[in-house]
């Protein structure tokens, strides 16, 4: 063991901060090997008894010592900042192969562009001899971006059509309730029924639950949902197919649920079957009128769904009880009934809070411009 050269001297703050940051054992364990290092030498103990004790090699412990004396105990936690090797490509080459990625098209016979497909782009363009893709990962990494990936979304179209649905449908919500005038919201969903062809096996200690790939297809029905927000109220009407008719004998459910109103504002999307002439389709002319006279139909925008209550009552219930398999109506019936009881006995309602005016501020860009 060398003669000591780099004797440590440490203030009373300076302990106590080293001693705080040892007990919090929230820094890099290097940083606390370097910290326990110089709490022992500033104690007097020797270099061999500090390896031993902390399980270090010499050099650590002679370089602490000298960046402490030189530079001070703060300097000495940390490493020199190392140069490393050069990167392969420079800044404006590393920022025109993402603008490659994420402006351009890629190659005939691929959809997006792979880290592999721009390593050899950067040869192509003589940007370096050879590329490995790593390279190509690190700044699309650093600058956290993934244009590979997409996104299914519902584009609007900027019209004056889609503002003027939409201010429709957010008035009717911001309006009081009015048992005598009910805002109902209706929509319908597909399921498919399935069936399991081997029994799942139940969770484990360790291992989740199992069940097999393979099912028998049992066809399909249909969840028309019915919403009165304002009350808090939902019912689901299970039926085999999306036709014209159901739909009709839906609005005349609708009706019998409002004996004693007016006029029903039902809010509801622009499905093709959604329209006052299903009414003349499945019931006589007279009947058909009456109830005509009693619906008002509120359609939300075109790709304005959204908008829709009821299909959010629907997202809801899909979550909640219908991602299972479920292998007929009946079953599906007895599922959704379950769930939605105990909600409609609470009649929590719907606390929507997009307004017309928040509209007008937030989705500006929908609004046209107003010719002069």
């Amino acid at each position: 063991m060398p003669a000591l050269k780099y004797k440590v001297n440490l203030t009373e703050d300076e302990k106590r901060g080293l001693e705080a940051m040892i007990n919090k054992g929230k820094a890099a364990a290097r940083h606390l090997t370097r910290a326990r290092i110089l709490l022992k030498a500033a104690a007097g103990i020797q270099d061999k008894d500090i390896i031993q004790a902390l399980g270090v090699s010499e050099s650590m412990v002679l370089t602490t010592r000298q960046r402490c004396v030189e530079e001070g105990p703060e300097a000495a936690l940390k490493e020199r900042p190392r140069p490393g090797r050069a990167p392969k490509l420079t800044e404006k080459q590393a920022a025109h192969i993402i603008a490659l990625a994420c402006m351009s098209e890629a190659p005939t016979g691929h959809d997006h562009w792979t880290l592999r497909l721009l390593a050899d782009k950067v040869v192509e363009l003589a940007y370096a001899d050879r590329c490995s893709y790593e390279t190509i990962r690190q700044p699309f990494k650093k600058n956290t971006l993934k244009p590979w990936q997409k996104q299914e979304w519902c584009i609007p179209e900027v019209s004056a059509e889609f503002v003027a649905a939409m201010e429709d449908v957010l008035d009717l919500y911001e309006e009081p309730y009015d048992p005598l005038r009910p805002v109902v919201c209706f929509d319908e969903s597909p399921k498919q029924l399935i069936a399991e062809v081997r029994q799942p096996l139940p969770p484990e200690p360790g291992q989740p639950a199992r069940y097999d790939t393979g099912y028998e297809r049992k066809g399909v029905c249909d969840l028309m949902m019915i919403c009165e927000p304002k009350r808090g109220f939902r019912q689901v009407d299970i039926t085999a197919r999306r036709t014209k008719i159901e739909f009709a004998h839906s609005m005349k459910h609708i009706a019998e649920l409002y004996p004693d109103a007016a006029v029903i504002r039902v809010v509801l999307d622009n499905l093709n079957t959604h329209k006052m002439a299903s009414l003349y389709e499945a019931f006589p002319a007279e009947q058909a009128r009456e109830l005509a006279r009693r619906l008002e139909f509120h359609y939300t925008p075109k790709h304005g769904s959204w908008l829709n209550i009821a299909e959010i009552e629907l997202a809801v219930l899909s979550n909640m009880c219908l991602s299972q398999r479920i292998p007929d109506t009946e079953s599906l019936r007895r599922e959704v009934e379950a769930n939605i009881l105990p909600r409609n006995t609470k009649a929590t309602p719907v606390n929507w809070r997009f307004t017309t005016q928040q509209a007008r501020r937030k989705l500006a860009r929908l609004y046209p411009c107003v010719s002069s």
